[in-house]
């Protein structure tokens, strides 16, 4: 009988955002709030929604941005991204960051990287990374922003190795909602 396999990174992914939703996100609508500073900072024109609690909702899609190879150097190395919101109405965007393990391992740990980003006060702020089978990422929901039509959102973020034997990808994108 065939086999078919998942994509881990796809099952990783999946997992993740079901994981931080309660069974009643799924119909519920997103309410705007008031963002933290630092999101809100970090995009230029761009009000801050918070996604939190029951009416959180899933991301329709995301974009992909650039990705790099994880720097094994353990000197600290920025991201920078951008996101342009080209649509005639604005969107309810978070930005993530994946750090994927190869994919026959060894797998990184939480404790393997340090990533950093800048905020308002232009110091760099240590951001949580959670972990699933190999693949590090930030949360979604506490980065969601609203982005007005013909802005763009500009993100900054450190990146330090902190095992020189770490291998893997860095691979920035951008979470959309309905």
């Amino acid at each position: 009988m065939p086999t078919r396999t998942i994509p881990r990174r796809a099952l990783v992914l999946t997992a993740a955002a079901l994981a931080v939703l309660p069974a009643a996100a799924l119909t519920a609508p997103a309410r705007a709030a008031t963002a933290p500073p630092a999101a809100a900072a970090a995009t230029a024109g761009a009000t801050a929604a918070a996604g939190s609690g029951p009416a959180a909702a899933a991301p329709v899609r995301f974009v992909g941005l650039p990705d790099s190879a994880l720097p094994t150097d353990r000197a600290p190395h920025r991201i920078t991204f951008s996101y342009r919101n080209d649509t005639p109405t604005d969107q309810t965007v978070a930005p993530q960051i994946l750090v994927e393990s190869p994919q026959r391992g060894p797998f990184l740990s939480t404790s393997d990287v340090r990533l950093e980003l800048r905020g308002t006060d232009g110091r760099w702020h240590t951001v949580p990374l959670a972990s699933q089978t190999g693949t590090l990422y930030t949360a979604l929901i506490p980065a969601k922003i609203v982005l007005h039509s013909g802005h763009t959102l500009t993100e900054s973020y450190r990146l330090t190795v902190l095992h020189g034997s770490a291998r893997g990808t860095v691979e920035p994108r951008i979470a959309v909602y309905a």
